[in-house]
């Protein structure tokens, strides 16, 4: 019995893995999960020039880290493969020949120096620009000429001018003119079979029951019917979702935009669970005010009458909020596992002592979880429990209506309490400064900023008697004291 629902991804490996291409993804995986369907990947490697296997890697990986895991495409069998168009060559040649044969399509040896006179004549005019049909009365004995002769031809699908009408997933009933469209082309001048007769053929083969895909390729939809149609293959039923704008109402774009998952995502720290979350966001929408959902309550929450028409705004903010929410529900061992690769990038000396006394390593990364919003964030929060030497400004020290006096005297004051403790805790040392405190009549802050910033060298800080607690008292008290004496002396640096 063949699944009610068959959904894929098709991307070309012709660069890394795309933002949007991932959220393509993302719906696809969900809308068969929800329906106990199937998820294909198929690799659309037609163009031969730009494809690599360093990007069909990257796709495959990028997929894997998100959890998207993918029921027949490569490295997973399936009845319907080969799952590369590059292995498909004898499929789509039998179709053309066929197309060619029946008048539906036809050569056209129009050169790109032809091709853009005529464009420029018709932007002269004002008239939309589309193929003139030049070459679609050819008869047999001038095609075999042309040949013959060594032209370089194309080989283009005839439009019927008809009006085609499709119903969209989520658009609603369509209509496109194809007068409007001029005949386009379905093999290159390289023999190489184009985008719009693969698709269509593979999604055919491959029992293709519903394509999900970005709005970009709704003008493509018609053109697909009619080419199917011509040779007789059953269209899927397609749905587009919504284009994805920047906060300023401008297209997300590869040139000014962070699309790439692994550079710009993977590689600067955010977890596949909040890019999940976030990506299903941009365009869907749940029944209530939550906005926090795992893969496994998306599988069962997602549903394509909650997708919207109008434009999905990108807002990095909403993402990185949405890292930390994650970052927070991951385990002390494993957030520090995760981290671990992003400090040995930044700083190796750190990640060298991290290793060397994990448990310490343990403490300092539970300290700053709550922080946290990437995972590349890490040495930036984390190197003063590292550091031999703090570089910090003398007035940092020194908090508002206060002088160097005063907070060099404070400073004394919690260096003497902490020099009488044997064991430092965090209740014992709140107890002890909080005593000092009183009896010198000031306020919280004129001795505890001073205090963090001495342990630190930062405005803000995890608890201040927590981080005295896990340095030990030998590394905070060689702290206070070097705070001490930048004080006196007026020195920048201390250690």
């Amino acid at each position: 019995m063949e699944e009610l629902v068959r959904v894929r991804i098709a991307p070309s490996p012709t660069g890394k893995f795309h933002f949007g291409v991932a959220r393509v993804a993302i719906f696809n995986y969900l809308f068969a999960k929800k329906f106990g369907g199937k998820f294909i990947l198929r690799i659309e490697d037609t163009d031969r020039e730009r494809s690599t296997i360093e990007s069909e890697t990257d796709i495959i990986e990028c997929l894997k880290w998100l959890g998207l895991d993918w029921d027949e495409g490569p490295m997973v069998d399936g009845p319907y493969g080969p799952y590369r168009q590059s292995e498909r060559g004898e499929i789509y040649r039998e179709y053309i020949d066929s197309l060619v044969q029946s008048g539906a399509a036809y050569y056209c040896f129009c050169s790109p120096e032809e091709l853009a006179k005529e464009r420029e004549e018709q932007e002269k005019k004002k008239l939309m620009p589309r193929y003139s049909g030049k070459c679609r009365d050819l008869t047999k004995e001038q095609v075999q000429k042309n040949i013959a002769d060594g032209k370089k031809y194309v080989i283009r699908f005839r439009i019927p001018e008809e009006k085609v009408v499709f119903t969209d997933l989520i658009k609603g009933v369509v209509e496109f003119d194809m007068s409007n469209f001029g005949d386009f082309v379905i093999v290159g001048s390289d023999n190489n079979p184009l985008f719009l007769l693969t698709n269509s053929i593979d999604d055919a083969f491959m029992k293709i029951t519903h394509v999900l895909r970005g709005d970009d390729h709704l003008s493509n939809t018609p053109k697909q019917i009619l080419l199917m149609q011509a040779m007789n293959l059953l269209p899927p039923e397609y749905g587009h979702l919504p284009t994805i704008l920047n906060t300023d109402k401008t297209k997300m774009s590869k040139r000014n935009n962070p699309v790439s998952i692994t550079d710009d995502y993977k590689n600067n720290g955010y977890l596949p669970e909040a890019l999940i979350n976030f990506m299903v966001l941009l365009g869907w929408h749940p029944t209530d005010d939550n906005e926090l959902f795992s893969l496994d309550d998306l599988e069962t929450d997602f549903s394509l009458d909650r997708v919207s028409k109008s434009p999905a705004i990108f807002d990095i903010k909403k993402l990185e909020f949405m890292n930390g929410h994650y970052i927070r529900k991951r385990s002390l061992g494993d957030l520090a596992e995760l981290c671990l690769p992003f400090l040995e990038k930044s700083n190796p000396e750190h990640a060298k002592l991290a290793k060397a006394n994990a448990n310490y390593y343990l403490q300092a990364i539970g300290m700053i979880q709550d922080r946290m919003r990437r995972l590349d964030q890490v040495a930036s929060l984390i190197h003063f429990f590292f550091d031999e030497m703090l570089d910090y400004s003398t007035d940092l020290l020194i908090p508002s209506k206060s002088n160097k006096e005063d907070i060099a005297r404070n400073l004394m004051m919690v260096r003497s309490a902490i020099e009488r403790m044997d064991v430092i805790t965090r209740e014992a040392l709140e107890i002890a400064l909080m005593k000092v405190i009183r009896e010198m009549n000031i306020s919280n802050g004129e001795l505890l900023w001073p205090l963090r910033v001495a342990v630190t060298g930062e405005k803000f800080s995890p608890n201040v008697f927590e981080l005295i607690e896990a340095m030990g008292k030998e590394r905070s008290l060689k702290r206070i004291t070097a705070a001490i004496e930048k004080l006196e002396s007026g020195n920048e640096s201390t250690g």
